[in-house]
């Protein structure tokens, strides 16, 4: 028997994703991966990844001793193309994170000695492999 699908014409209108949009999902995720190794390595404790409300997300939150550390990561494959990674934080994505901070604290996630805001830049090959990675500590 044959397999035939209906499709209603709202559906047929519907974007469909984009590879592009694919690619990035995908540089972020390994990004946001190569960040919480980099984390772990340095003996933080990463207690949330892609933490989300209604208002946004945090991609991690980790613990530096009585510190809580909210962390940006940013991604990038080209940054001669687009700039770096760094350079992606924007004044208004520093007060969107900081506002995500405040949201997760009332949450009663924690109750920190204190609370540090860093970025976490990835840079990565053609070929997927991480280039550098800088880890801006008290970045805002």
């Amino acid at each position: 028997m044959e397999d035939i699908r209906l499709t209603t014409q709202s559906q047929a209108q519907q974007p469909q994703p984009s590879l592009a949009k694919h690619r990035r999902v995908a540089t972020g995720r390994a990004g946001e991966d190569a960040a919480a190794e980099h984390l772990l390595q340095l003996g933080y404790i990463v207690v949330e990844r892609n933490w989300r409300c209604r208002s946004g997300e945090i991609d991690l939150v980790a613990q530096d001793g009585e510190t809580l550390v909210i962390v940006e990561v940013r991604s990038r494959t080209n940054p001669t193309r687009f700039g770096s990674a760094v350079e992606a934080i924007t004044p208004r994505k520093c007060r969107q994170v900081r506002e995500l901070a405040t949201i997760y604290l009332k949450h009663g996630k924690a109750e920190p000695h204190s609370v540090r805001f860093d970025v976490v830049a990835v840079t990565f090959q053609q070929e997927g492999i991480v280039a550098e990675i800088k880890h801006l500590k008290g970045a805002f």
